[in-house]
């Protein structure tokens, strides 16, 4: 048995906000916007944030493997939706994974990702790394334009892995090239000439020696080179510096996703690892506060067909988002009159919220052991007419089940974040059925009979007391059944 990675995932947004709208919308002001404004960044729907994003994921990473070997879960994001909730432990909830699981958050740096990950390699039992980040930018802000909204998630372990690291190392610094507190909301950036000199240049430099010198490598010896930075060609710079061959720069995705902040090295290594071939050689770099530098040798386990989307998968599951209005409103950077239907009281119940948490959390219904009849919710009486049975349902997931659409209602009338709110009936393949909102669905989209899984999304926002409320939605199943 060897221990690596023995599985990964991604997820990113549908929605794709060309980078052109926002400098259209703000080049009066700040003219220099335009030579940003090629490409495209992810944009998170309403209803997604770093949580709901971690576990798309992480239930992509898990395609194919057993969840009950699953012994610790730990996110990584700067951005968590909670300051005082462990964000992992409603991942934890979500993937339905067994209340033993260690639930652990990682936060205030933008390596958090790699050290979440490096912390994993460095341990034992089998450990789910998710990394997350949805940041807030001000209009006609450089940030705005350079970062995405996404997510990847790697699963640690004994097995056989895709890819084992081979040497890591690790160095603080406090260098400050960007902050955010509490209060700011925002991200404050520093000059990037000195960032990427006293930065980037003079701090990473040693720690890559370090792992190749632990590995008894070379830098020739580098495939993919994975350092995210939102600096022009900095990664080809630092590549130069430190020997790497040019060709082993990996794409930073800015094109196509922008960065993901906390996130972004795992999301590049998932990248990497899509198209690695056995044998080659990743270089995996998380800067911030400090660097983490982890060296993998992909194996040929890699090779094998498993049926996720990836980021390649995710990158094609796209919708273009020509609104900047609907992302300024998504974001609530600005503040537009809702009506006096979204005034409704959103107050949770966290009572009802704990005693439901297999339904609502977990998607969990019943089955009868009995007839065999599927049921969402679960309940003591078989919903079986012929059955009727009492007490005899055991818990069924129904989270990774697809339906299809048997009635739809595009509502006009309700409140939603995103006009017109999408619902109706799902029959579920397997049995059951369920009256559940629809996410990431066009209205001119919708007819009886489309196939849809199951999203973990925001299901609403209680902004007098700022809790937010998950749950389960259906959403149109993509390219490659996922």
């Amino acid at each position: 048995m060897t221990f690596g990675i023995l599985s990964y995932g991604a997820y990113v947004p549908r929605l794709r906000l060309q980078r052109k709208v926002i400098a259209d919308a703000n080049s009066w002001f700040n003219a220099a916007l335009k030579g940003l404004g090629k490409g495209e960044r992810a944009m998170a729907n309403w209803d997604e944030d770093p949580v709901t994003m971690a576990v798309e994921a992480a239930r992509d990473a898990l395609v194919g493997h057993d969840r009950d070997g699953v012994t610790a879960v730990t996110l990584a994001s700067t951005t968590f939706p909670f300051l005082d909730r462990l964000n992992a432990g409603v991942v934890t909830g979500a993937l339905n994974l067994d209340e033993s699981t260690a639930s652990n958050d990682i936060s205030g740096t933008q390596r958090a990702g790699t050290t979440a990950l490096l912390q994993a390699l460095n341990s034992r039992g089998q450990t789910l790394v998710a990394a997350a980040e949805k940041r807030d930018s001000n209009a006609a802000s450089p940030l705005e334009m350079q970062t995405g909204d996404g997510a990847a998630a790697l699963l640690i372990g004994e097995g056989e892995p895709v890819a084992k690291l081979l040497a890591s190392a690790t160095r603080s610094a406090d260098f400050v090239d960007h902050f955010r507190t509490i209060d700011s909301g925002t991200d404050y950036g520093w000059e990037e000439r000195w960032i990427r000199d006293a930065g980037y240049m003079t701090i990473v430099p040693p720690a890559i020696k370090a792992a190749l010198d632990k590995a008894g490598l070379t830098p020739a010896d580098i495939n993919h080179f994975v350092m995210p930075a939102v600096l022009p060609k900095l990664a080809n710079a630092m590549a130069k510096k430190a020997g790497i061959p040019e060709a082993a720069v990996r794409d930073n995705l800015s094109a196509v996703c922008g960065d993901t902040g906390a996130a972004h090295a795992l999301v590049m290594l998932v990248h990497a690892l899509e198209q690695a071939k056995a044998g080659e050689r990743i270089l995996v770099v998380g800067f911030g506060q400090g660097v983490d530098v982890m060296l993998f040798e992909v194996t040929p386990a890699n090779e094998k067909k498993t049926g996720r989307l990836g980021v390649s998968g995710h990158l094609a599951r796209r919708r273009e988002e020509t609104n900047y209005n609907k992302f300024l409103a998504f974001n609530d950077v600005v503040e537009i009159e809702r009506g006096m239907r979204s005034e409704a009281d959103k107050l949770t119940a966290l009572s009802a919220m704990w005693r439901n948490r297999g339904a609502v959390t977990s998607f969990t219904g019943g089955k009868c052991e009995k007839c065999g009849t599927l049921q969402y919710p679960i309940s003591r009486i078989c919903v079986n007419p012929n059955c009727g049975a009492v007490d005899t349902q055991k818990p069924e997931p129904f989270a990774d089940k697809t339906g299809r659409i048997n009635s739809y209602t595009a509502d006009r009338l309700t409140y939603s974040p995103d006009p017109p709110a999408c619902y109706g009936m799902i029959q579920f393949e397997e049995g059951g059925r369920w009256m559940m909102d629809f996410t990431d669905v066009d209205e001119k989209d919708l007819e009886v009979g489309r196939n849809m899984r199951m999203m973990f999304r925001v299901k609403d926002i209680d902004n007098q007391r700022g809790f937010r409320r998950y749950f389960w939605k259906a959403a149109p199943v993509a390219a490659g059944g996922n």
